[in-house]
């Protein structure tokens, strides 16, 4: 005689149903309250990223990876080193050292005006030093480096006190149901600021201390963009005697930075050559205040000479400003 299926099927389906409510009855591991330490085995917070190097860092590990090594310099300011390229004279003779001040984020080779001076000059028996300058404050931080949001930290508010017990004070906030407040993480301290100014003035005289360690007859500052408001700057603080001569090649005035350029350049006693491209209505109308800014400050040893920029001949307009300089430098 055939047995009824329909018990059959129900009894089997009961079976299977059991394991599976078990599993969901199953407690769930309760949550590291906040302020107590993991439990052996848990895995360790993440760690705090490290900050990103400086643009100019990459930029000096590129060159680094570029050029010969004998023309690496590694100099030291004050607690940090950085990169200088170091070109001596072809000749028998240096008629003395360049030191090269790029602009704002420009690297010790840039294109314009740093690589063409520094690589040229040797040949009219100049030695050149150029610098790395740290990034401006108009660099974007990286992502890695930008603050992130704490994050939500969970309690466990399921743990009840044993009945009978007395409720522990330090849970009893948590049972009652009231959402706990997640202690506040702990505050990175913050590097201590370091001024600008410092960091660049710095690394100007650790070039002039390598020049003199060449035994260098001159040493002429000469700063391009940024690079120029700084050298000037430096000159103006520190009143360095082994500087004699200035030259700026189109200077500009970094943002937030005081003072004018009309103000700081002319103001300076020693032999001055202001080079600014003519075509450029904003470069030229602030040659024109620093040519007048001179005149009333009786300055004999300014000079300003006009270049012409020629857009999409680069190596043109170089060899432009390279034989202009070379002509104030060897009236000097």
């Amino acid at each position: 005689m055939r047995r009824p299926v329909l018990p059959t099927l129900l009894a089997l389906c009961l079976t299977l149903a059991l394991p599976v409510h078990a599993e969901e009855e199953a407690p769930t591991p309760a949550e590291t309250p906040a302020g107590e330490a993991p439990s052996e085995g848990a895995a360790p917070a993440e760690a705090p990223r490290q900050p990103l190097e400086e643009r100019v860092e990459d930029n000096a590990a590129g060159l680094e990876r570029q050029l010969p090594r004998d023309e690496q310099q590694t100099l030291q300011a004050g607690e940090e080193k950085f990169l200088a390229l170091w070109k001596p004279a072809n000749a028998p003779e240096s008629k003395g050292v360049v030191i090269l001040v790029p602009g704002a984020d420009e690297s010790a080779d840039w294109p314009q005006a740093i690589k063409p001076l520094r690589l040229k000059l040797p040949d009219v028996e100049w030695s050149t030093l150029s610098l790395s300058l740290p990034d401006s404050k108009a660099a974007p931080l990286p992502e890695a480096v930008l603050p992130r949001a704490p994050e939500p930290v969970t309690v466990d508010t399921a743990t009840a006190p044993a009945e009978g017990a007395a409720p522990d004070p330090a849970t009893e906030g948590a049972t009652s149901g009231a959402p706990a407040e997640a202690a506040p993480p702990a505050a990175t301290p913050a590097p201590p600021a370091v001024d600008p100014a410092e960091r660049i003035f710095a690394r100007i005289q650790a070039g002039i201390a390598f020049a003199e360690q060449q035994d260098a007859k001159n040493i002429v500052l000469l700063g391009h963009g940024d690079g120029a408001y700084w050298a000037a700057l430096y000159l103006r603080e520190r009143k360095p005697e082994q500087i004699k001569q200035l030259v700026v090649v189109a200077p500009q005035l970094p943002g937030g930075q005081t003072p004018a350029l009309d103000e700081l350049i002319p103001g300076l006693k020693l032999a001055t050559s202001d080079f600014f491209y003519k075509d450029l209505a904003a470069d030229r109308g602030s040659a024109v205040r620093r040519k007048q800014a001179s005149k009333r400050l009786a300055h004999d040893g300014y000079t300003q000479i006009a270049l012409k920029a020629l857009p999409g001949n680069l190596e043109a307009e170089q060899e432009q400003l390279f034989r202009r300089v070379r002509g104030w430098l060897e009236k000097q």
